[in-house]
C-alpha cells in the first residue's frame, strides 16, 4: 500500500481484533502481489509481457478494469489507467523528486484507454503500453477488508490505509471515529477534526508527493490527455462516500479539473472539504 496501514476494532475480545488485523494484513499483501507495477511476478507485469496479444484475466481484475474505464470516461480522459508510464518523466516514488518534461511527448504515445482493446474478460494491450492500477488500487484494498470486517462481528471496526479510510460501525462510547485532515504545512498535524460514523474518507492532495520548477509547485496527481500534473488545484481534497473506492475516485477526479474541482464536487452532490 506504500503507506501506514492500521486496523481499529473496538472490542475486548483479543482473538477478534487480532483475526481482522491478520486478514487486512493478508489482504494488502495479495493485492500488492497480484497488481503491484513493481512486481516481476504480478499479474500486471504479466500483462505487460504479453507484447499486444490478447489476455484474459480474472473476474476481479476484470471488474477494477471496468471502473478504471468508467473514470476515464467520467473525467474525459483525465484519468487513464495506462497513465503510469509518466513515472519516467516525473519521479515521486522513491529517492529525490525529479522532472524530465522533455520525456513527455514520447510518452504520451503510449497512453490512452482508446487504444486498449478491453472486451471483458478479454484485455488486448498494446505493445509498450502499461496498466496501472495505483490509482485506485489502495482504496479497493480499503473496501474489502471493510466489507469482510463487517461479515465478520457487530463491533466498530475503522480501515485506515495511508488516510485512506472506511468504518464499519460507531463506537459506543464516543459515537463515531474521530479522524483529522492532515495539515498542509505541518506534518502529522491535524487542520481539521471530523467525526465519522459510517461510510469512508479519502484524501487527495501534494503535502506530500510534489516538486517545485521554476516557483511553480507541482503535485503527483497528472492529466493523462498533457502528461502534467493537474494544474490550479487546492492542496488537498477530502471527500465522504459510502465506500472508499467512491470517496478516493471523487478526490482524485476533482484533483484533475483544476481550478474547476470544486463545482464538480457540489455538481455530484457529495461532502467535501477543501485546503488551500
Amino acid at each position: 500500500m506504500a503507506s501506514p496501514c492500521e486496523i481499529l476494532v473496538e472490542t475486548d475480545d483479543k482473538n477478534l481484533a487480532q483475526r481482522v488485523g491478520l486478514r487486512a494484513r493478508d489482504e494488502a499483501q495479495r493485492i500488492d502481489r497480484k497488481f503491484s507495477r513493481y512486481r516481476n511476478d504480478s499479474l500486471i507485469q504479466a500483462i505487460h509481457t504479453s507484447r499486444g496479444r490478447p489476455r484474459r484475466v480474472d473476474a476481479e481484475t476484470a471488474r477494477l478494469l471496468d471502473y478504471g474505464a468508467a473514470l476515464w470516461k467520467l473525467s474525459e480522459g483525465r484519468f487513464d489507467l495506462t497513465s503510469g508510464v509518466l513515472r519516467q518523466a516525473w519521479n515521486f516514488d522513491e529517492g529525490p523528486v525529479a522532472a524530465h518534461p522533455e520525456r513527455i511527448p514520447a510518452l504520451l504515445e503510449k497512453i490512452g484507454w482508446q487504444r486498449v482493446s478491453w472486451q471483458s474478460p478479454t484485455l488486448t494491450l498494446p505493445d509498450g503500453m502499461e496498466i496501472d492500477l495505483g490509482g485506485i488500487g489502495k482504496e479497493y484494498a480499503v473496501d474489502l477488508v471493510a466489507d469482510w470486517a463487517a461479515t465478520q462481528t457487530d463491533c466498530p471496526v475503522l480501515v485506515n490505509f495511508g488516510g485512506d479510510l472506511r468504518c464499519t460501525g460507531r463506537p459506543p462510547k464516543s459515537g463515531a471515529w474521530r479522524v483529522g485532515i492532515e495539515s498542509i504545512e505541518e506534518a502529522g498535524e491535524a487542520a481539521r477534526r471530523l467525526e465519522l460514523t459510517a461510510g469512508a474518507l479519502a484524501t487527495s492532495g501534494d503535502a506530500k508527493r510534489h516538486i517545485d520548477i521554476d516557483g511553480v509547485r507541482y503535485g503527483h496527481i497528472f492529466d493523462a490527455r498533457t502528461g502534467w500534473p493537474a494544474r490550479g488545484t487546492p492542496r488537498s481534497i477530502t471527500v465522504a462516500a459510502a465506500t472508499c473506492s467512491q470517496a478516493g475516485s471523487y478526490s482524485t477526479l476533482a484533483m484533475l479539473q483544476g481550478d474547476g474541482g470544486e463545482a464538480f464536487l457540489e455538481s455530484e452532490g457529495v461532502r467535501y472539504w477543501l485546503l488551500r
